[in-house]
């Protein structure tokens, strides 16, 4: 059994002062394959310390500087970008082809936006007198989960390298090996001792006691609503900045003009892809209430084609999810469904045919769903989709935004100004028409209970910095 390379503190490798180990479970075969052993308290203290001693020499780097160990970042990403893939294919189940595609590319691709933010970025700004400058806010704490572990791990790191900062890591325990090989990565491009730290744990326990920590100025959370509440009420006593990325139930509105079978597919094999493991998955369908049939039949044709299977193998789309916790949490989900009385046509309970071990979950559709339906309402987070109905575009504009989340909502129209029109009216951070590329230049976050704050490109930079205004300056 693989065992793990340890708390990363100050530029060493340490053991957790505990003897305390955990097993991480490969999803696919529901088997260890590795044990971590997970910090607490000491290890935190000890982690924020280094980062408090490097952030005064690494916050006066210059921009050329922290460009340089940047690059060096990317070039060094770029060579073990294979077993970055190999890495996220086992902690999480992605597929292989699908970790190689997409969740190891986002990596690069932060990376590549972070330094051409950095190129350009203005952080100093003289009008007569007045200096305003952009400055590091310090320690940082980045706090980071499971279901795309790479790439919020790096849309956290390095923004906040870019900006000066320094700061601790504290990965998910369910996926911990993105953050470490990360971490070496880190460490083989030179970055200084004490600037970047790791600490793998609970959240109850090491997330807290960061997010409670005097010397942290600011904590950067990923996960569920309910957890970065938690890090809030935390954080609130020390007064520091609180940047989430919580829930969401995205909306997919698909008007009348649509290609009624083309968007729907593409709506039900987004809401399913990833294991229907991300935040911002389309997983309400918004269909008029005149073609509900034809989008029946085509998300079932979807759902049914769907390759799920062992992650390892090429041909699979759709693999496990992370743990029997989220299994057996979406199975409650679907039974709840099925329970208020909303239609299942696709999948269904239990596991797919032929797959007896492993976290798998089948692709399930549901019609029929009304608005105050639990599975309308609340963030499954996994490969299940709702079909709901409106007979009017106001309709379907209300319906779209009653939720306490805004992450994320999607647009499907023949009709480009029509599209625009109605992405104005949707309160979300993210709208997303046609279902156009991913744009990792675009700024990331929600309105609502999705969180507060932004991350990417110089939106993400603009976070880890302060504003400071000098007067008399001249």
């Amino acid at each position: 059994m693989r065992r793990t390379r340890q708390s990363f503190i100050g530029g060493q490798w340490l053991d957790p002062a505990g003897a305390q180990a955990i097993d991480v479970i490969d999803p696919a075969t529901e088997v260890p394959y590795a044990q971590l052993r997970i910090g607490g308290l000491d290890e935190v203290n000890r982690a924020v310390e280094a980062a408090k001693r490097a952030f005064d020499a690494f916050s006066r780097w210059t921009v050329e500087q922290r460009l340089g160990l940047l690059e060096e970042v990317l070039a060094i990403y770029k060579r073990r970008y294979e077993e970055v893939a190999q890495t996220i294919s086992q902690e999480m189940g992605a597929p292989i082809e699908f970790s190689r595609a997409m969740q190891a590319a986002v990596g690069t691709a932060h990376l590549e936006q972070t330094i051409r933010a950095l190129r350009s970025f203005p952080f100093r700004k003289q009008t007569d007198s007045l200096l305003v400058s952009h400055e590091p806010i310090g320690v940082c704490a980045l706090i980071t989960p499971w279901n795309w572990p790479i790439n919020q791990i790096v849309c956290k790191v390095a923004p906040a390298l870019a900006a000066g900062c320094t700061m601790v890591l504290k990965p998910s325990e369910i996926a911990p090996f993105s953050g470490i090989l990360f971490a070496e990565i880190l460490d083989e491009a030179g970055v200084p001792p004490g600037v970047f730290n790791l600490v793998h744990g609970y959240g109850h326990v090491v997330g807290d006691a960061l997010s409670r920590h005097p010397d942290v100025d600011m904590v950067s959370f990923t996960g569920s609503t309910r957890a970065g509440i938690e890090v809030a009420k935390a954080a609130a006593d020390t007064v520091k900045r609180v940047h989430q990325e919580l829930g969401s139930k995205s909306p997919n509105i698909i008007l009348p003009d649509a290609d009624i079978e083309d968007a729907v597919t593409r709506g039900a094999r987004s809401c399913f892809s990833n294991s229907g493991q991300s935040c911002n998955a389309p997983t309400r369908m918004l269909v008029h209430v005149d073609h509900l049939h034809r989008a029946e039949q085509a998300a079932r044709a979807e759902a049914e084609r769907t390759v799920v299977g062992n992650p390892r193998d090429g041909s699979t789309e759709v693999g496990p999810v992370v743990s029997r916790t989220q299994f057996d949490r979406i199975q409650h989900f679907i039974g709840v469904g099925i329970d208020e009385g909303a239609t299942l046509i696709a999948g269904g309970m239990g596991r797919p045919e032929g797959l007896k071990e492993g976290f798998y979950v089948r692709p399930t559709v549901f019609s029929n769903v009304r608005p105050d339906m639990t599975i309308a309402r609340e963030e499954i987070f996994g490969p299940v989709l709702s079909i709901m109905t409106y007979r009017s575009e106001e309709e379907a504009i209300a319906l779209a935004n009653d939720s306490v989340y805004g992450l994320a909502a999607y647009v499907q129209s023949k009709d480009l100004d029509h599209a625009r029109r109605v992405a104005a009216r949707l309160r979300v951070g993210n709208v997303h028409i046609n279902y156009p590329p991913w744009n990792p230049a675009a700024p990331f976050g929600g309105f609502k209970r999705s969180g507060n704050g932004r991350e990417y490109a110089e939106f993400g930079l603009a976070e880890y910095l302060e504003t400071k205004g000098t007067t008399g300056y001249v």
